[in-house]
């Protein structure tokens, strides 16, 4: 089995992240990658989110945090939705026709009123990955593992991604991170003393 690789190049991963928006469009499959990039979640929770997770339908706006329990781990984790995730479910929600949802209606539906299928997900971040010529292995993993490269390189300390990823050790986390020679070297050559 392969591991799956974070997405490090900044280009790359944007015009991975809109694909599904400016150049093969559908809604549904931007908001999957916007969502699995900027939350953290594993594949197997972003499949089976239902609108009222994110939308507060008595109020009329979306929430500010996404509070679930995690299937892999039974633990109980709270996201953030910040602007990103909040754009994306606005444009989508409005494509959708509001007034058509429910929040029991699955995010994202699949066939026969189903969620999407952990299959079908591999296949609409496989296919991005491919259309933006990204090298390495690209799975639904990526997404989780893209969050943390990405922050880790953005100065959030190791330590604080290990409990986001609720990981029990740091070596976990220092394998999602997909540290390789070259920014080890980047260390040692920043580092002049």
């Amino acid at each position: 089995m392969n591991t799956a690789d974070p997405i490090r190049n900044p280009a790359e991963l944007a015009r991975y992240k809109n694909y599904y928006l400016l150049e093969d469009f559908h809604p549904r499959n931007y908001v999957l990658v916007t969502i699995g990039l900027n939350s953290a979640l594993r594949i197997s929770d972003l499949l089976t989110l239902r609108w009222k997770d994110v939308y507060d339908f008595d109020r009329g706006q979306f929430l500010e945090h996404l509070t679930l329990t995690e299937q892999k781990t039974g633990k109980r984790s709270s996201v953030f939705l910040n602007k990103s995730i909040r754009d994306a479910l606005r444009a989508y929600m409005n494509y959708m026709g509001a007034n058509r949802l429910s929040g029991e209606d699955f995010l994202f539906p699949g066939y026969e009123n189903h969620n999407l299928s952990r299959i079908q997900a591999w296949r609409i971040i496989k296919n991005a990955a491919d259309a933006c010529c990204i090298q390495g292995v690209i799975s639904p993993h990526s997404l989780r593992k893209t969050f943390g490269y990405q922050a880790w390189k953005n100065g959030v300390p190791p330590v604080l991604l290990m409990d986001i990823f609720q990981h029990s050790s740091f070596e976990t986390t220092q394998r999602y991170l997909g540290i390789c020679q070259d920014e080890r070297d980047d260390v040692f050559r920043k580092n002049c003393i």
